[in-house]
């Protein structure tokens, strides 16, 4: 890996830990802003990712719809509050060049309801496609290929 190759990774890394830190704070109406205008977020089974399937727990497919998540998250649905905790793998540069970059990174999301044990809540990969912008990288495609065969309850916040 060159050292141009190594701060790419070391900026996707940081990417990723903001990214992680705005989840697990609940700065949730900071999410959007990860992606681009018109970015993807998918969370979606490996099993049907493996095969080609399109079939996803969550396919939003612009800013609009993960503010309309947020909002939804935030305002209207009721369930028992709980924390996540993730903890990410260094980024695999799957391609470096050209003008969006594709990368790889291995995530565990734990879940702790206040009062109770933390528990592995979702095990996966995002795969994704990065574009530089002015303001910095963003999103234009995150997949969450998740591992784990039973999700606990619903899934509600983003992974």
């Amino acid at each position: 890996m060159n050292r141009d190759e190594l701060l790419l990774q070391l900026e996707i890394d940081q990417l990723n830990a903001r990214y992680a830190a705005a989840l697990d704070e609940r700065r949730f109406d900071d999410w959007p802003a990860f992606f681009l205008e018109d970015g993807r977020y998918t969370v979606q089974a490996r099993e049907n990712f493996d095969r080609g399937l399109p079939l996803a727990l969550i396919a939003l497919e612009s800013r609009g719809m993960m503010k309309d998540r947020v909002y939804g998250i935030t305002q209207t649905i009721f369930h028992g509050p709980y924390y996540t905790r993730h903890v990410l793998s260094p980024a695999q540069l799957l391609s470096p060049e050209g003008e969006r970059i594709r990368a790889q990174t291995h995530y565990a999301v734990f879940r702790t309801r206040p009062g109770d044990a933390s528990e592995v809540y979702n095990v996966g990969r995002y795969i994704d496609e990065i574009v530089r912008t002015p303001e910095g990288l963003k999103f234009a495609r995150r997949t969450c290929v998740y591992d784990s065969e039973m999700i606990l309850n619903s899934l509600i916040y983003p992974i």
